[in-house]
């Protein structure tokens, strides 16, 4: 059995990547492609139980460390449980977030050892890396305009504009040295959005 496809969806906040979800279901539908949907941290019981953990408003202050290290329990658990199995079976895996969101957020954002994160990573992920990654780029005040508007704000939702400025320059950073990411202008029109985003679900349906 030929194995399936892992698409990870990364972006800042605000970027879009719920919206287009659904249309890359859609797509999936379309063509007969098996495929089961996720996202980080979560995505399993355990995994959504510390994402609560990690995400949620609380009076003691979480030390940058145990974020990391939170994040890459929930990420084991999810490669294990979920992630690795679906794509020996064949489906198409698509997340939303996975490794580069800790590279960006708990790395350049919190100012955290990226050759820390590297060793997770190499623990954690044991070969498990996305065929593409679409990268879902806005500007920092329509992210968080789009924000504003959510019935409900988490933790990273409410850190200042300055940290999520962090975040979009280390993501475009990231483009630049990492061949796995396709870049999506995310503040262009949903129609322009899905375009792009087509054109990359084609292109890896061709060496499907």
């Amino acid at each position: 059995m030929r194995k399936g496809k892992f698409i990870t969806l990364e972006g800042g906040e605000g970027s879009g990547k719920s919206t287009c979800m659904a249309f890359i279901k859609a797509w999936l539908e379309e063509n007969n492609i098996e495929y089961i949907v996720t996202r980080e941290p979560g995505g399993t019981p355990l995994a959504e139980e510390i994402r609560s953990l990690i995400l949620s408003h609380r009076e003691e202050k979480m030390h940058d460390e145990t974020e990391l290290l939170l994040m890459f329990a929930a990420r084991s658990q999810h490669i294990n449980e979920k992630i690795k199995p679906a794509i020996e079976a064949g489906k198409w895996v698509i997340s939303d977030r996975f490794v580069d969101s800790s590279y960006v957020y708990q790395g350049a954002a919190r100012g955290g050892d990226l050759a820390q994160i590297d060793q997770l990573a190499a623990w954690v992920l044991q070969g498990c890396k996305p065929d593409r990654t679409l990268l879902f780029d806005v500007p920092v005040d329509v992210g968080l305009s789009r924000v504003a508007k959510r019935a409900q704000s988490d933790r990273l939702d409410d850190e200042p504009v300055a940290f999520h400025q962090m975040v979009r320059d280390a993501f475009l950073q990231r483009v630049k040295t990492n061949d796995h990411y396709a870049l999506i202008n995310a503040a262009q029109s949903i129609e322009r959005v899905n375009r792009d985003v087509k054109d990359q679900l084609e292109h890896l349906k061709a060496s499907f």
